[in-house]
């Protein structure tokens, strides 16, 4: 089981901007060790602190599955500085489990943030990289992959995550 529970598509949470985190502390090392966890049992190769129920600026990133200590970034108050290009790819979420769509992204970013020692770092990422950044960081500020779809394909699959209403008793 997960170490912190994964929000899902029709959580209002989800949908909330993140706010920046002033300073880094033990519960934000706490968080981080936390998210990295829970993204491993998943498993996933991104995870943003809002789809754990939290609305702070952080964002883990693990292209290896936990495979690969070098593949793991943690980011404090990550925002993309820089966009080159354009790729469109099947792409999912851990909020919106078992869904896959087509979505446009840029093939290259960088981005900068925080490591958890609060040193700044600057990541040029592409391809697979550059995309679960761009997603992961779509999360601090609301925004879900599915938001990119659609009209018609966002409502079929937010239907599909609404809860049951309490039946009526007779």
């Amino acid at each position: 089981m997960a170490k912190r529970t994964i929000l899902k598509l029709g959580d209002p949470a989800l949908t909330m901007k993140s706010e920046p985190v002033a300073g880094i502390d033990a519960d934000i090392r706490t968080l981080v060790r936390d998210m990295i966890e829970t993204l491993h049992k998943a498993p996933g190769i991104g995870l943003a602190a809002p789809q754990v129920d939290v609305r702070k600026r952080v964002v883990t990133v693990d292209l290896s599955i936990g495979e690969d200590p070098d593949a793991l970034y943690a980011l404090i108050n990550p925002e993309i500085v820089q966009r080159e290009g354009k790729c469109i790819r099947e792409e999912g979420c851990l909020s919106v489990p078992e869904v896959y769509e087509k979505v446009a992204r840029p093939q290259k970013v960088v981005v900068k943030g925080l490591n958890l020692e609060g040193s700044e770092v600057t990541i040029e990422a592409e391809d697979m990289l550059a995309r679960v950044f761009c997603h992961e960081i779509d999360h601090l500020d609301g925004k879900l992959f599915v938001d990119y779809l659609s009209p018609l394909k966002r409502s079929l699959i937010r239907k599909k995550f609404k809860k049951p209403e309490a039946k009526k008793k007779a």
